[in-house]
C-alpha cells in the first residue's frame, strides 16, 4: 500500500529485523521512564502505591490491578513518556489516551475522530455490549470457561442478597454514609488566633455567625471531606500518598497588569497546597477551612501545547488570601514533568460519586474513571503537522532492533 514503507519487516535467511517505529524506547528511555513512574506520589485510593509495582532492575510494572491500568492509561503513562518520545509521537500517544478516557466516561463524540480511530471505537462499544467485563476475568487459568460463569453467578447472586438485607452493603464497594462523611482523622491542636463579636440574627444559624467562632481553633493534620482524605503538606511529608493538592475554580475578575483599566470577570483556576486544616467552632456547627499556599497564576501556571496543565510549585501567590473553605475545593496531585526541570503536571481524582451509578453492573471498575488531563481532544491536522516537522523517516534510529526468529 505505501503505508511506511521504512517499517516493513525485512526477511533473512534465519531472522526476520522489525525495524523500531516511533513509539519503540531504547533501554535507557525505558529506564527513565520506569524512573518517573517510581517517583510518582499519588493520592490515597487513587491507585495502589505506584512504587511498590515498579522493577527498576529490569524495567517492568508487576501486580496491576485492573484500576492500577485504568490510571496508567489515562493519566500516569502520557506524563512519563512526556520527554521521552517525539513530539508526534507524544501527541499521538496523548490522543489515544483521551479516546480511552472518553470511552470509559462514556462520551466519545466520533465527530472528533479519524476513520480508523472511530472503526476502533465502535468495535470497542460493540464489545461492551455483548460480553460483560467479567468476560475478561479470568482467575482460573487451567478452567477459564467454568471460572467465568461460576465467579458472574456468585458476584450477581451476592448483589442481588444484598438489596433485601438491611445494614448490609455490597463488598469492594464504599457506602452512601462513608462517601458523603467530613471528619478530623487526626488528634486536634488548639490554637488561640481569633476573636468574634456578638451580634443578633433572624435564624439561630445566623446568630452564631454573627457572634463568630471560637477564639481556641481547632487544628488537624488530615481531614475527612465527603469521603475524600485531605492532609496538610507537612503530613504527607512522611507518608507514601499525596493528599495536600486542592484546585479552586472561581469567578473572580482578572487584569492583564496593574494598570488594566478593562479588567475581566470570568472563571479562573487556582491550584494549591494544604498547610493547615482548621475547624471554625461556632458553638452548634463548626466550618472545615483550608490554608493553601496557592500557586501564582500568572508566572507559575502555563498549558503546553499537548494540553498538561503545568504549575511551579516554588511560585506561590495570592499571599493575602490564602483561606478557602474545605467544601469549595477538589482535590488534585503534582506529578514532576520529566521534560521541564521544576515544574509539574496537574492530574485530578477519579470521579468517585458511586451513589449516582446505583444498579450498574460495573460500578467497580469502569465508572470509576479520571478526568483527562486536557479539556479538549488534540485534532488530527495538527498531528500530521507535527509529523511532518520530523520529515519522512519513521525509523528511531536509537533503538535496538526487534528479531523475529
Amino acid at each position: 500500500m505505501g503505508v511506511k514503507t521504512d517499517l516493513q519487516l525485512e526477511y533473512g535467511e534465519r531472522r526476520t529485523r522489525l525495524p523500531p517505529g516511533p513509539w519503540n524506547l531504547s533501554r535507557a528511555e525505558k529506564r527513565a521512564v520506569f524512573n518517573s513512574f517510581y517517583g510518582m506520589k499519588v493520592p490515597e485510593r487513587y491507585s495502589s502505591n505506584i512504587k511498590n509495582l515498579v522493577s527498576l532492575q529490569d524495567s517492568r510494572v508487576l501486580g496491576l490491578k485492573s484500576h492500577d491500568c485504568h490510571t496508567l492509561m489515562q493519566q500516569l503513562l502520557s506524563v512519563a513518556i512526556h520527554s521521552i518520545l517525539e513530539k508526534h509521537a507524544r501527541y499521538a500517544i496523548t490522543r489515544l489516551c483521551f479516546i480511552f478516557n472518553a470511552l470509559c466516561a462514556k462520551t466519545v463524540d466520533l465527530s472528533q475522530l479519524d476513520k480508523l480511530e472511530e472503526d476502533v471505537v465502535v468495535t470497542l462499544c460493540l464489545l461492551e455490549k455483548y460480553f460483560p467485563p467479567s468476560f475478561f476475568d479470568i482467575m482460573n487459568r487451567n478452567h477459564p470457561e467454568g471460572c467465568i460463569a461460576e465467579w458472574y453467578i456468585a458476584k450477581e447472586a451476592v448483589e442481588f442478597c444484598t438489596e433485601h438485607l438491611s445494614d448490609v452493603s455490597t463488598v469492594g464497594v464504599p457506602s452512601s454514609q462513608k462517601m458523603g462523611l467530613s471528619k478530623p482523622l487526626s488528634g486536634c491542636t488548639v490554637q488561640s488566633q481569633l476573636n468574634g463579636e456578638d451580634n443578633n440574627g433572624v435564624s439561630e444559624n445566623l446568630r452564631w455567625l454573627a457572634a463568630g467562632p471560637s477564639m481556641a481553633v481547632s487544628s488537624y493534620k488530615s481531614y475527612l471531606i465527603k469521603g475524600i482524605k485531605f492532609n496538610t503538606k507537612a503530613q504527607d511529608d512522611v507518608c507514601a500518598v499525596q493528599n495536600n493538592g486542592v484546585y479552586l475554580l472561581a469567578h473572580t475578575m482578572q487584569v492583564a497588569s496593574a494598570k488594566d483599566k478593562n479588567p475581566i470577570v470570568s472563571n479562573m483556576s487556582f491550584y494549591g497546597i494544604i498547610q493547615d486544616i482548621w475547624d471554625l467552632d461556632y458553638q452548634k456547627f463548626t466550618i472545615t477551612m483550608f490554608r493553601c499556599d496557592w500557586i501564582d497564576s500568572t508566572s507559575g501556571l502555563v498549558v503546553d501545547e499537548l494540553g498538561f496543565t503545568l504549575v511551579d510549585l516554588s511560585k506561590i501567590g495570592h499571599r493575602n488570601d490564602q483561606f478557602v473553605m474545605a467544601s469549595q475545593v477538589k482535590q488534585v496531585f503534582f506529578v514532576d514533568n520529566p521534560m521541564h526541570h521544576g515544574w509539574s503536571v496537574v492530574l485530578s481524582m477519579p470521579n468517585r460519586e458511586y451513589n449516582d451509578v446505583i444498579g450498574d453492573y460495573v460500578l467497580g471498575d469502569v465508572r470509576i474513571e479520571c478526568e483527562p488531563f486536557t479539556r479538549g481532544m488534540p485534532n488530527v491536522d495538527t498531528f500530521d503537522e507535527l509529523a511532518g516537522e520530523s520529515g519522512s523517516q519513521n525509523i528511531r534510529d536509537q533503538c535496538e532492533d526487534i528479531w523475529i526468529e
